[in-house]
């Protein structure tokens, strides 16, 4: 009964009302509660929009305000005195189950969640403390998670009794400022399991309502106890609040909750307070749950370019669309949206080449709608880097790739080739522009100087045109790389604004040179005299090119400045900051450019930095299993004695095999972003010789077997196939 509009709306909160009302018999001697009276909604106020625009806020931080808000707190009401401990509850629930009479705890239920202040009487660890920091909630977690275990093993009219009481508590405390003591109910409130029957979902909605529509100092504090939950509890939460949006989306039983347009803000109100806890979440290292947990799979299935389309019309305004808390998007979602988002860029740049062309009277022909990169194999670098300089117009449209003197027809699989070996050439050690680190096994920057950055433009182009035709590359770049890489997400309109540059820890670094970074931790723990037993300064010495030694110091007259015990911490973050943002800054920028030269959307804005890695490279995990239960057959049965052949040695493989096998049928060794179903693998009878290899048809991952007739001979030719298949040809 809290949302304006028509009054037929409060049909099932007043139902529901009515019900528990109707199964007051068993309570024992308890006086009823107050009786609930729905307000004039002519009175309830509106709230503010749920919208937060992440054009204008990327990745906004709830832990801005600081740790200790100036503004006056609202007076806190005295409590009431309860003193209940654990031992008493849990006594009284043993007795109740013993004996079959629950009116004690049935009372103690009734009482404690029947208002707010009764809710701190029962769960705040000191009623004579304010608890008003951001540190300690004051929430007695032990003794809530006892009551709420205990809560869905009572009979109904207890639990009932529950439902009442938070209803009325909603009503009482919808006016007025919120105190702490009313931030505590509603975390306490939030952790209920009942709130996973959807039978309780009209409350929890108003539920979290009140709460999505609380000040940004409110939420502040919300964030920071949330992250106090323990791992259990806390993945409790955000699973509920994700299966109230699935099921508000696509509900089993549609009569069960009120029409969607008498309840548009369910599910934003619900998505706001999902928000709280993924910021809760982003604030503790390592976090409590993984980022994945908070992707809501049901949104795979709805127009997700509209919502992209809403995002990017109406920006911060009223209307609300997903992409507004992208944290909530799945990676196989926020993949199509930038597929068909470059798609659309694609037939756009085709379609304007077309009108040029026939507004300057010219014969238009198809090579004019792709990207044609012409290159030989035995020049490659140079002759990609001078096709793509030279066509840095056409970037955006369909890549095509033609080896020079081959006869191979680029329907993906030539692409896929180009990629594999450019990237082999660029990121071998000799060539120079990379370091390879044995110990983190990734690749970085060189901080080499040289006269010309394109190379490393043209790998940041290599990457982006991968990402942009939907090709997964074998590179081996740490996390660090992709945050720079989202440093801005979208190219600076002032090419005086650095890019590439972010914030970096001393974690990052243990990513790519974990010695050092033993080292510089091993500085930051010592006990002893830092400037007398280390005798280091502000200056940094390292190798340029042709081993010529060069100095750096890391604040002005830094070599006059002895690191010590006090000055440590900022020693240790800017040694990170020079090794990770300036001594590779003109490398990085060029490398920078290059990506969003053909990557530059606004889709970019929906990833996290892991989430571009995976787009990029795929998943270097191969489940050989999973690929056997989603293949294609055509001309054989799974059942047939070849396919079990075929199998059985497949599956007894190296991994280095499984990757050659792997690349051999579809032109990478890396797994998409949705798994091995996203293959599409296929496997055909080929009517030939059982002399001949198997062959591959990289363009639609399919794998040609003739009909072996042996396991032992079966191997044989596969392994020889797969260990010599560079180059195309046409049968």
């Amino acid at each position: 009964g809290l949302e304006g509009g028509a009054k037929n709306q409060f049909s099932t909160f007043s139902n529901f009302i009515t019900t528990i009302n109707q199964n007051k018999e068993g309570i024992g001697n308890r006086s009823s509660p107050t009786q609930l009276v729905i307000p004039n909604i002519k009175n309830v106020r509106d709230l503010p929009p749920l919208c937060l625009d992440v054009r204008q806020k990327q990745r906004m931080s709830l832990d801005t305000l600081p740790q200790e808000l100036k503004a006056p707190f609202p007076p806190e009401p005295s409590l009431p005195i309860r003193t209940k401990t654990v031992k008493d509850f849990q006594d009284d629930v043993e007795k109740s189950k013993a004996s079959g009479d629950w009116k004690a705890v049935h009372y103690f239920y009734s009482t404690t969640f029947d208002s707010f202040l009764e809710i701190n009487a029962a769960f705040k660890k000191d009623t004579s403390s304010p608890f008003n920091t951001v540190e300690d909630s004051g929430i007695d977690a032990k003794f809530v998670n006892v009551v709420y275990d205990a809560l869905l093993n009572t009979p109904q009219d207890v639990q009932k009794s529950v439902l009442k009481g938070i209803i009325n508590g909603l009503l009482q405390e919808w006016t007025g400022p919120r105190t702490k003591d009313d931030l505590r109910a509603y975390c306490i409130l939030l952790q209920n399991p009942q709130f996973s029957n959807t039978s309780t979902y009209v409350i929890y909605a108003h539920l979290l309502r009140q709460i999505a529509a609380l000040t940004e100092a409110d939420h502040h504090f919300l964030v920071h106890w949330s992250k106090k939950i323990s791992q259990k509890r806390f993945k409790q939460v955000v699973d509920r609040l994700l299966q109230f949006i699935s099921l508000r989306l696509f509900p089993a039983k549609p009569e069960e909750f009120p029409p969607m347009v008498k309840c548009t803000w369910w599910i934003p109100a619900a998505t706001k307070v999902l928000a709280l806890f993924n910021a809760a979440n982003s604030l503790i290292h390592p976090p409590i749950i993984s980022y994945t947990d908070f992707y809501n799979s049901t949104l795979d299935h709805i127009d997700l370019m509209e919502e992209y389309h809403n995002w990017q019309c109406y920006g911060n305004s009223h209307r609300f669309s997903f992409c507004q808390y992208p944290f909530i998007i799945s990676i196989a979602a926020k993949k199509v949206i930038i597929q068909r988002d470059s798609e659309q860029q694609m037939i756009s740049i085709a379609r304007q080449s077309l009108v040029d062309k026939v507004s300057r009277r010219q014969k238009p022909d198809m090579n004019m709608l792709f990207l044609n990169v012409k290159v030989r194999r035995t020049h490659l670098v140079s002759d990609s880097l001078d096709e793509l300089a030279r066509k840095r117009a056409d970037l955006k449209k369909k890549l095509k790739v033609t080896f020079v003197g081959e006869a191979g027809l680029d329907m993906g699989g030539l692409t896929k080739e180009w990629f594999l070996l450019l990237i082999r050439q660029i990121f071998h050690p000799d060539y120079g522009m990379f370091t390879y680190h044995k110990d983190s096994r990734c690749h970085w920057f060189s901080s080499f100087k040289c006269d010309n950055y394109s190379e490393f433009r043209l790998v940041g182009a290599l990457m982006g045109l991968a990402v942009y035709n939907s090709i997964t590359l074998d590179i081996r770049f740490p996390p660090c790389c992709y945050k720079k890489l989202l440093s801005p997400p979208i190219v600076p309109c002032d090419h005086n604004t650095l890019v590439g540059i972010c914030d970096v820890t001393l974690g990052d670094l243990f990513q790519i040179m974990p010695e050092l970074a033993h080292g510089l931790s091993e500085l930051l723990s010592y006990e002893g005299n830092v400037e007398e037993d280390f005798y280091s300064t502000f200056q940094v010495v390292f190798q340029e090119e042709f081993g010529v030694i060069k100095s750096y110091n890391l604040k002005p007259n830094g070599d006059k400045i002895p690191v010590t015990n006090q000055n440590r911490k900022e020693y240790v973050h800017l040694y990170v900051d020079f090794l990770l943002n300036k001594s590779i800054y003109k490398q990085f920028a060029a490398f920078y450019y290059g990506f969003h030269s053909v990557c530059a959307s606004y889709a970019l804005l929906l990833l996290r930095p892991e989430e571009v890695e995976i787009l990029v490279c795929g998943s270097p995990e191969l489940d050989m299993s999973a690929l056997q239960r989603n293949t294609q057959y055509e001309g054989y049965q799974k059942t047939d004695l070849t396919i079990r052949y075929f199998w059985d040695v497949v599956l007894g493989f190296s991994l280095d095999l499984q990757k050659k096998l792997l690349h051999f049928a579809t032109g990478s060794d890396r797994v998409p972003v949705g798994g091995m179903a996203d293959l599409n693998f296929k496997i055909s009878k080929s009517e030939t010789s059982t002399n001949w290899l198997p062959v591959a048809h990289t363009c639609f991952n399919q794998l040609c077997l003739p009909p072996y007739k042996n396991k032992k001979e079966l191997k044989q030719k596969l392994i020889i196939g797969i260990s010599n298949a560079e180059g195309f040809g046409l049968e």
